[in-house]
């Protein structure tokens, strides 16, 4: 070991630590020796040699370059990164690249204070023997979030608010004049004004708004949404502008646009629905020739680009729906009553209308303006109910018997909705013979009463109703996606091809190659094959007679859970790759203007090209694509968030019950466990599991004692019983049932 000036003894980590803060602070300098001795104040000799033999390591390393014999400076190439730090509260910190690479761990004493989300710059600490690849925060690009939600902590002489999770390091200080009323104990929001700093390590706050006390259903939920940021508020100016606008429809318009008020159109929503934002038509033209119009509300015509409406939809990105609300993007004048496709009532449209064959072949189609009236408001109960009723199989391409004057179809519209369904079932066996992923994803839905106290917990599954909806309105986004999408080709005279015009695409890249080897050996040994090779629809064609195969197994959950985990996520974006999950080459979102931004951009475009409009600003576009892929990304999180409450506060007068259930996580803290019985999902922590010391095997997602032997594989049945439920870190603790 070698000593500085003030004789404290420097082991090799220690000078790495101090080797790597200096030349981090000076990434475009060159340093000789000397001046590296100088700085560090080094004046021993085994001090000089030691750190001499770091930099030589630090070189080897990549992480310095080595200038000339006593000239060292940092290797900037790809050791200087900007991207995403990931606070978590076990102090595993880790920084997200730019660039899509793997996450890299930051510790907490090279964090910089930095918070969950921030955008960051960083550079690359060099290696040390058997040691993780490691990253120093240098500079704090932007903050994503100025404020914060939690409980106020009133003292005498001060006032904190005590956040829960691992946003914040220390708890935010607030002057007791920035208070605005707030008193001990009550949930409020706080907007950031000071953050840490080398001088300070406090964050300073003041209350912008009190939502109220604790376990009160409206401030929970406020809560979560001002958690990430979201809004639970709309603006008094952008509903006052709402309300101005004229719902009237003039002859005038009526006459630029197709009219199918006198054509069989019907919207088919959830029970609970008030914002109807897509219709369909149907009527036969010819023999075995159908033409079925999905037409989309309007939007764009009411809502103009860059007005005071356009652009707090655009900052929303999209609705949020909460388990027992739903926060829109646009007013609810708007969305609810002008745009939305309410039956009996003349609604203007923006539509794709096909014309088809009995085996769903698109034989021709077109896209217009138009006006309709829905016949009938159905949700997907009644429609399933009406199916059923009529001898429809549930996935069976086979359509209902014929109606006879002894036998007539039943319920409103039967034979209109029978022969929908016989199409959207046709469409949907070419979808997934074309190589479409086969994932039927469950859905969690409460009943809630009129204080939004959850009564009953359950998956909703998807029906014949729902899929047929899903098909016609892929369909249309196919569509509309191949229209701006697809150019031709250049011809022999032509040097080159057409390109394509500004267009927001909805894309999703192929798996990632690393997890789905990782899912073939997790399926192997319960003698499962699949393809991780070969062309595009060989591998899903792979992976849904995968899915098939593990249907009603013991396996079934894990092998759900790791082929989902090895699915990229979806989003938006001008630059088309094509849609892997869906099997489509040119994919787009065009269905639902009233609750997704990216949709209202979509018609925008669609009406300028069609006008004889110029290419649209890339860049721009581009920007609003990122934007509303990350509020899609917020939006979830917040809807994770308010399932997870309601699930513990379903479950808080539940605690010493035994259930069933299934594990459905594994992490190297405990298990997670899944309820058959309702659903709700707890951990099982590693402390509660006794009698052995457990290894975690993340490659084959289980859990391995190490003197015993068990296992405890995902997917695998296992029986709890409920210990604790905190509602207010939105957690359920299980431990193993004796029973």
């Amino acid at each position: 070991m070698g000593k500085n000036k003030g004789g404290k003894r420097l082991g090799k980590r220690q000078m790495a630590d101090a080797l790597q803060g200096f030349f981090s602070a000076s990434p475009n300098e060159t340093f000789s020796l000397k001046q590296v001795f100088r700085a560090l104040k080094l004046t021993t000799h085994p001090a000089k040699m030691l750190a001499i033999d770091v930099m030589e390591e630090m070189c080897w390393d990549d992480y310095l370059s080595k200038v000339s014999d006593t000239e060292y400076r940092l290797n900037t190439k790809g050791q200087i990164q900007e991207g995403t730090f990931i606070r978590k509260a076990n102090g595993k910190n880790s920084f997200l690249p730019d660039d899509g690479g793997k996450p890299i761990f930051v510790s907490e004493r090279n964090s910089m204070f930095a918070l969950n989300g921030d955008r960051v710059k960083v550079t690359m600490m060099a290696r040390r023997q058997n040691h993780i690849k490691e990253a120093m925060v240098t500079e704090i690009l932007s903050h994503k979030m100025n404020q914060a939600v939690g409980k106020l902590k009133v003292e005498k002489d001060f006032a904190f608010l005590i956040t829960e999770g691992n946003i914040f390091v220390h708890d935010i200080l607030i002057p007791k004049k920035k208070l605005k009323g707030g008193k001990d104990g009550e949930k409020a929001v706080v907007r950031i004004t000071q953050w840490p700093s080398k001088e300070s390590k406090n964050i300073v706050g003041e209350v912008i708004d009190v939502l109220g006390r604790e376990g009160d259903n409206n401030v929970e939920m406020h809560a979560i949404l001002a958690q990430y940021g979201l809004p639970y508020k709309y603006p008094k100016a952008v509903e006052d502008a709402a309300k101005k606008i004229d719902p009237g429809i003039t002859p005038e318009e009526i006459g630029r646009r197709e009219d199918f008020r006198d054509v069989f159109t019907c919207t088919i929503d959830p029970k609970d629905a008030k914002d109807f934002d897509d219709a369909l038509s149907i009527r036969l033209i010819g023999k075995n020739l159908y033409e079925v119009g999905v037409h989309i509300a309007d939007v764009s015509h009411y809502v103009k680009e860059n007005s005071i409406i356009d652009k707090e939809a655009q900052k929303r990105a999209t609705s949020v729906y909460l388990v027992d609300r739903t926060i829109p993007m646009l007013p609810e004048h708007l969305c609810n009553f002008i745009c939305s496709l309410r039956p009996d009532e003349e609604k203007l449209c923006y539509s794709v209308i096909f014309k088809m064959d009995t085996d769903a072949n698109v034989k021709s189609w077109h896209l217009a303006h138009t006006v309709i009236r829905s016949d009938r408001r159905f949700c997907y109960e009644e429609v399933q109910q009406i199916l059923e009723q009529n001898g429809v199989k549930d996935g069976t391409g086979q359509p209902a018997p014929a109606a006879t004057k002894a036998h007539p179809y039943q319920g409103d519209y039967a034979a209109e909705l029978i022969t929908l369904d016989a199409l959207a079932k046709k469409l949907r066996e070419a979808r997934f013979k074309n190589g479409a992923v086969k994932f039927d994803r469950e859905e969690l839905h409460f009943d809630v009463d009129e204080e939004g106290k959850p009564i009953s917990c359950y998956f909703k599954k998807s029906k014949d109703a729902n899929k047929l909806i899903e098909e016609f309105m892929l369909l249309a986004n196919r569509t509309v996606a191949e229209m701006i999408g697809k150019v031709k080709k250049a011809s022999p005279q032509q040097s080159t091809s057409k390109k394509a015009k500004t267009f927001v695409y909805r894309i999703h890249d192929q798996p990632d190659p690393q997890k789905l080897e990782s899912l073939r050996q997790v399926v192997a040994p319960f003698g499962y094959k699949l393809k991780t090779g070969g062309t595009r629809s060989a591998i899903s064609r792979s992976l849904n007679a995968l899915m098939d195969e593990a249907a009603g197994s013991r396996e079934q959950k894990l092998i759900e859970t790791v082929a989902l985990r090895a699915m990229m996520k979806a989003k938006y974006s001008t630059h088309n790759i094509g849609h892997y999950g869906l099997a489509f080459d040119y994919y787009t979102h065009f269905t639902s203007p009233i609750r997704r931004y990216p949709d209202t951009m979509v018609h925008r475009l669609l009406t300028r090209y069609q006008d004889g409009g110029r290419s649209a600003n890339q860049e721009h576009y581009e920007e609003l694509c990122d934007h509303s892929s990350d509020m899609e990304q917020t939006a979830q999180q917040a809807e994770r968030d308010s399932i997870k409450y309601k699930m513990v506060e379903f479950m808080a007068d539940k605690i010493g019950n035994h259930y069933d259930g299934h594990i459905s996580g594994i992490q190297s803290y405990g298990i997670y466990v899944e309820i058959d019985e309702n659903h709700c999902e707890g951990l099982v922590s590693m402390h509660d599991l006794k009698g052995d010391y457990y290894e975690f095997d993340e490659a084959h997602y289980q859990l391995i004692g190490r003197r015993h032997h068990t296992k405890y594989q995902l997917g695998d049945p296992i029986r709890i019983q409920v210990a604790r439920a905190n509602i207010e870190k939105r957690q359920l603790d299980f431990i193993l049932s004796e029973e």
